[in-house]
């Protein structure tokens, strides 16, 4: 469980100091994006009212996706509590929910999720912009699929 807290904080700080970095000291905006590494990387500021890439951004209630991130939160926290996990499944448990943590954090302060990461490649003009709490979300969840055991007793010589 350590190692759970451990990653979490660090998704949770990596997200928020990046984010403050890119909006406020390099000064990223609607009016000033910023090509990194084009088209590859870029930053490009934007609001996400909904859940990944803006869905369900229209009139659904900040506090709804509030309780729905800290619903999962708990679940993980419950599930992982229940099943004892190794280490690779409680540090992607522990990335999950330290970017939903961080994300709903930006959603109390703003009303909205603060997105500035903008990736294409290949002539493909990608509109969507993520943040770094998406990626340890999305890697959080992809590791508690590969790594977590289901909590069933194994048969001996099975």
């Amino acid at each position: 469980m350590k190692l759970l807290w451990i990653s979490a904080a660090i998704a949770f700080l990596l997200d928020q100091v990046s984010k403050y970095v890119v909006i406020h000291v390099m000064g990223v905006s609607q009016f000033n994006p910023i090509d990194v590494l084009p088209p590859l990387l870029n930053f490009r500021y934007g609001e996400n009212r909904g859940i990944n890439f803006g869905l369900l951004g229209d009139g659904t209630s900040v506090w709804a996706l509030i309780a729905v991130a800290l619903v999962i939160c708990c679940g993980v926290l419950w599930w992982i509590r229940r099943h004892p996990q190794g280490g690779l499944a409680n540090a992607s448990a522990g990335l999950l929910i330290g970017g939903a943590l961080a994300n709903v954090l930006d959603r109390l302060l703003y009303g909205f999720v603060l997105d500035f990461l903008n990736m294409s490649c290949c002539g493909i003009n990608n509109p969507f912009v993520f943040n770094v709490a998406d990626i340890f979300i999305f890697a959080g969840a992809i590791g508690l699929v590969f790594f977590a055991k289901d909590g069933t007793p194994q048969k001996k010589g099975a």
